[in-house]
């Protein structure tokens, strides 16, 4: 604890002496840049979407409002993570994987349904979904398991392997009783990453994809699936079965990616966002507006950002100085990665609505804030390499 209270003391420190100006030169700042601009515009497009309806209520401004507060308590995390020793990370892992554990149970406890799942606590006014800060916590612990091999050959032990699975389980079981599919379709692929770049034998990760396989047909025969789950692969499967039903939501994300067309019909000038026709279009369909006032090439952006993003964790996972640094930014590249592709594939309707958000662009202040620490931990672990 007394480690933790000189990590957090030294920030000032680092931020107003010449010294410390010259540590924060060491951070990847295009990592940084490229998140924050997604953050930034992520606001535009919240605003587009929200200001006829928070107008209505009294404040046009009131969703860009949580949303830049949101990011700038993210910002203020990613800053202390930023200066917090990987090693004290790396030592309380299991304490965060607990204290992330006792939050989903709480939801479940007291927790607030909102469409369908069980997923948020209310605290002071503001809606916590700690899911979103498991996905912190569970690339910390599993890089902290799998990198505690000690065979000659650089292989990790089986032990640690079902070790590392266990520990993987539990929050994907507390997960699935909300219920929320989509968080955890997200962490099983992370953890199927980070098991293949720790050097797993390949039979570990084919009995992976056969047990994630079976288990998926297993919940779907055997009805443990929530009615609107349903819903939204009957949707997929067959989106002219009701168009002003299930497959609403869709159905109008399409029309409004479709009329933007190669340019766009401008910021704040989409006649399907001004109107209101998709439904939860400040979180899952975010992706609708752009593709609706900033079209092809302005989504695009959008993309691209996304993929330079993942394409510098991988980086940092190269360079790592072991380990435990380079698994937790395969971590986050695959978090990133995998959930963008998730929002994104459901707005053009590649694939079934999950209700996963669109990483820093969604609305929602747990996702922004998990987020935002989770790069400023690969940060640290980054800045740590390049000091040596």
């Amino acid at each position: 604890m007394s480690e933790a209270l000189r990590d957090a003391s030294s920030i000032w420190r680092k931020v107003s002496t010449p010294s410390g100006r010259r540590h924060y030169r060491r951070y990847d700042m295009a990592l940084v840049l490229a998140a924050l601009s997604l953050s930034l515009l992520g606001g535009l497009l919240v605003w587009s979407s929200t200001r006829v309806s928070a107008g209505d209520a009294g404040d046009p401004f009131f969703f860009l409002k949580r949303h830049l507060l949101n990011l700038t308590l993210g910002l203020i995390l990613c800053l202390i993570a930023s200066q917090v020793s990987h090693r004290l990370v790396r030592a309380y892992a299991p304490v965060l994987y607990v204290l992330s554990l006792i939050g989903l149970v709480a939801v479940l406890l007291v927790g607030t349904v909102v469409n369908g799942a069980k997923s948020w606590i209310a605290v002071a006014g503001f809606t916590v979904q700690p899911a979103e800060f498991v996905k912190v916590s569970i690339i910390v612990i599993l890089a902290t398991l799998l990198a505690e091999k000690r065979d000659a050959e650089n292989q990790p032990m089986n032990l640690i392997v079902i070790i590392s699975l266990a520990v993987a389980a539990v929050p994907v079981l507390l997960i699935l009783l909300q219920p929320d599919l989509g968080t955890v379709l997200m962490i099983l692929a992370t953890l199927f990453a980070m098991l293949a770049v720790s050097g797993v034998s390949r039979w570990w990760l084919i009995g992976l994809v056969s047990t994630g396989v079976s288990a998926v047909a297993l919940i779907v025969a055997a009805g443990v699936l929530a009615q609107y789950q349903i819903d939204r692969f009957t949707a997929f499967l067959n989106p002219d079965s009701d168009p002003l039903g299930v497959s609403y939501n869709v159905r109008q994300a399409e029309i409004a990616i479709g009329s933007g067309g190669w340019f766009g019909n401008g910021l704040f000038q989409g006649t399907q966002t001004a109107g209101q026709f998709v439904p939860e279009q400040r979180t899952d369909f975010i992706f609708s507006v752009a593709g609706e006032e900033l079209g092809f090439f302005g989504s695009s952006i959008i993309l691209l950002l996304m993929l330079f993003i993942t394409w510098r964790l991988i980086n940092i996972a190269a360079r790592a100085e072991d380990l435990f640094g380079r698994l937790v930014a395969v971590g986050m590249a695959a978090w990133i990665a995998i959930q963008g592709f998730q929002n994104i594939g459901m707005n053009l309707e590649l694939l079934p609505v999950t209700g996963v958000p669109l990483p820093f662009v969604s609305y929602g202040g747990s996702s922004m804030m998990a987020l935002w620490l989770g790069i400023g931990v690969i940060l640290n672990l980054d800045a740590t390499k390049r000091r040596i």
